[in-house]
């Protein structure tokens, strides 16, 4: 019986012992965990045993502990310790335990380290951080070629786990790059007072995502016929975030222009185009009683210069000495308008008062090209006269026949530039009649335009 008894306390010092060797709560290396080891039996209370739970020990954290027995004792009943982690890592379990009459502790713990959540990659751009997602790591972030940064530049793990700040984006501020051709001139083609241009379209790139939506030109297209002078041709670019930018050139168009040429003494002159640029052709005209000596138009050449020499508007030389009427009547062809007037004598009442009314309009009958021809008297007393010249029996008679006018009584032929017979009057009318008849109907553009400018020279 004292043989078992003793074997029985011998078990228990081995039990004892084995107790003392260790902490009571030790870390598993695999998880770093506190735990509290299951005891066979419960001994009997003492307060006094220095050891009666394991002493703690906490990796990567620490316990600080209160016992009754005063500061030296960490592990007697009654015993309570406040657990905490390291920096850098965050308490698992209970914050506070206390060694129980059972020999353990009241609660198991453990430090894991802090790690904040993998940040999200942003749209056009990146971060690169200090020591990836470990507390204290600064993670900065960067935008590709052509985008801003909007938001918090940099981001730090803090001790709850969570990011500082907020997310930031990227964006598309930066204009395109845009590079219009090179400003241009050009001279005006022959007789136009306009230049075809041509050019290239500008050169457009986005320093973002390359990407241009829009470009929109202010002024002419290529191929347009610009007038003469500046024009500012401007080109805008838009790419996907709106942003824009604009270049400008200029196109200047040159009309190369001959001296303004001045009209002869006595006429007027009638100019394709503007009437001096390169290739202009002015016509030179004389009025009614002048014929023209000399080149009958001048060409503006690309010299500046005008080609041949100004002719000249001479009083019209009619030659009476001819041996027919229509040879006579050859001289006006084109350049003169006829008013033949026949009447039967010189006292003839209708004669007197026509040839009164035609003398007091002597300017209208000029600006029209009117030469009046005279044939009064029956044979062998008729005369015939243009202006001052005497015409010979023959001729009158020619005339009379030709245009039928009969030296009976009083009749009037109208007769144009072509020779061709427009209107008869068989008793006087006013010049005012005869100057609408022509104005309405025997002008040629030429003269309305000559008309127009010269409408009140005669009052």
């Amino acid at each position: 019986m004292r043989g078992a008894h003793r074997k029985e306390k011998e078990k228990e010092k081995e039990s004892t012992k084995k107790y003392k060797t260790g902490s009571g709560y030790y870390p598993d290396e695999s998880y770093n965990e506190v735990y509290a080891e299951e005891v066979p039996q419960a001994p009997a209370l003492d307060y006094r045993v220095p050891r009666w739970c394991y002493t703690l020990n906490i990796q990567d954290g620490e316990a600080t502990c209160y016992s009754p027995r005063g500061g030296n004792y960490h592990s007697t009943l009654g015993t309570r310790c406040e657990l905490s982690c390291d920096r850098g890592f965050r308490l698992i379990g209970r914050r506070s335990v206390q060694c129980l009459p059972n020999r353990r502790w009241s609660g198991t713990a453990y430090c894991r380290q802090v790690r904040c959540h993998a940040l999200p990659f942003i749209t056009s751009g990146t971060y690169t951080c200090t020591n990836g997602v470990l507390l204290d790591s600064r993670c900065d972030y960067s935008c590709s070629s052509g985008y801003h940064l909007e938001g918090d530049h940099s981001r730090i793990c803090m001790e709850d786990g969570r990011w500082s700040g907020g997310e930031p984006v990227c964006v598309d501020i930066d204009p395109p790059k845009i590079r219009c051709p090179h400003s241009r001139e050009k001279m005006a083609e022959p007789e136009k007072l306009t230049a075809r241009v041509y050019w290239d379209p500008p050169l457009v790139k986005d320093s973002a995502d390359g990407t241009i939506t829009r470009v929109t030109v202010r002024g002419p297209e290529p191929g347009s016929h610009f007038p003469e002078g500046e024009h500012v041709i401007r080109y805008t670019a838009y790419d996907r975030a709106y942003n824009r930018a604009s270049c400008k050139f200029i196109v200047k168009v040159q009309v190369r222009r001959c001296p303004t040429l001045k009209p002869p003494q006595h006429g007027y002159l009638t100019c394709t185009s503007a009437g001096d640029n390169y290739g202009a052709t002015c016509e030179y005209h004389c009025d009614g009683g002048y014929e023209r000596q000399g080149t009958p138009s001048r060409v503006c050449q690309s010299s500046r210069q005008w080609s041949g020499s100004p002719p000249i508007c001479a009083p019209m030389k009619i030659n009476v000495n001819v041996n027919s009427a229509a040879g006579l009547l050859d001289q006006f062809f084109e350049k003169q308008r006829l008013l033949i007037i026949s009447a039967p004598d010189p006292s003839n009442r209708y004669y007197k008062m026509q040839i009164s009314m035609l003398q007091q309009s002597t300017c209208g009958l000029d600006l029209r090209h009117v030469t009046i021809i005279e044939l009064v008297g029956q044979t062998p007393q008729e005369v015939g006269r243009i202006r001052e010249q005497q015409l010979s029996a023959n001729i009158i008679e020619e005339l009379r026949q030709f245009q039928r006018l009969t030296p009976s009584y009083f009749n009037m032929v109208l007769i144009d530039k072509q020779g061709i017979d427009r209107e008869r009057y068989m008793e006087p009318v006013t010049p005012e009649e005869i100057f609408t008849f022509i104005d309405d109907y025997l002008l040629s553009n030429q003269e309305l335009t000559q008309r127009r400018e010269q409408r009140d020279i005669c009052e």
